[in-house]
């Protein structure tokens, strides 16, 4: 069995972030790890090959600068190979253009019989990137899955929902994104920390892909303005003094609440 597992590299969120003066975007000029998050699908993806009885694990990313490091932590839990796409002119793409390009990549892999990726990134929570990839690639999608099984050639998921779980099956190959708490991610061995450097990552661009177009261009759309939120201001205190309801009341008109 095959999986391919989106992992995305961020600013370490134990470091302050900052934005870029000229787009108001996010920096990432400096090293990025491995999101937390996508340590779930890593861990997964390891275990359903392990149950198979065969396979690979291999990786797909988007980050500037040739940025490996945190692919490189997911080399080290025991993922075989991975493609980097690293490309200035993907500088402000979109979630939809994000997801055109991964599935390039995930192409250019060969295809697998599952794709797993988080249900949202940790700098960014737009949490659609994994459905738009399925609607590319045509594949079956599942999403927020909290238990997963493959059993033939069928995929078994427990959904997570707000009142518990609904089982879902599907034919692979399929995409699923999957939620923390899914699997307990392993800790890289010193043994896996010193394979992953000589295991191989694919560096290419959009245009390598046919992504075009890319970035901001592609995204129709630019960040105007970056503005501090307003401090809370201080609540009003209402005193209980046997008529507080009118008060109350006249407040939520004021509002109109009611």
């Amino acid at each position: 069995m095959n999986v391919i597992v989106c992992v995305k590299q961020i600013p370490d969120p134990a470091t302050p972030g900052a934005l870029d003066g000229a787009t108001n975007t996010l920096k990432r000029d400096g090293k990025l790890i491995l999101d937390d998050s996508d340590a779930y699908g890593v861990e997964m993806a390891l275990q359903l090959v392990a149950a198979a009885g065969g396979g690979e694990v291999n990786l797909v990313s988007m980050a500037p600068n040739g940025e490996t490091a945190g692919m490189r932590t997911a080399l080290a839990m025991g993922a075989a190979k991975g493609v980097l796409v690293s490309d200035p002119a993907l500088q402000g793409s979109d979630a939809l253009t994000t997801a055109k390009v991964l599935a390039a990549a995930v192409r250019k892999l060969g295809g697998a019989d599952l794709v797993i990726a988080a249900t949202e990134s940790s700098d960014g929570y737009t949490g659609t990137v994994p459905e738009q990839m399925a609607e590319v690639l045509g594949l079956p999608s599942v999403t927020f899955a909290k238990k997963v099984a493959v059993d033939g050639g069928t995929l078994k998921v427990d959904r997570q929902t707000e009142s518990g779980y609904d089982e879902v099956e599907c034919p692979l190959p399929a995409l699923i994104s999957v939620t923390a708490g899914v699997v307990e991610p392993r800790y890289p061995s010193f043994k896996g920390i010193m394979a992953a450097k000589s295991k191989p990552v694919d560096t290419v661009t959009a245009v390598d892909l046919g992504v075009t177009p890319a970035g901001w261009a592609g995204a129709g759309q630019k960040i105007s303005n970056v503005a501090q939120a307003e401090a809370r201001q201080a609540g009003e205190v209402i005193e209980d003094d046997g008529e507080s309801f009118g008060k109350i009341v006249a407040f939520l008109e004021n509002l109109k609440v009611i």
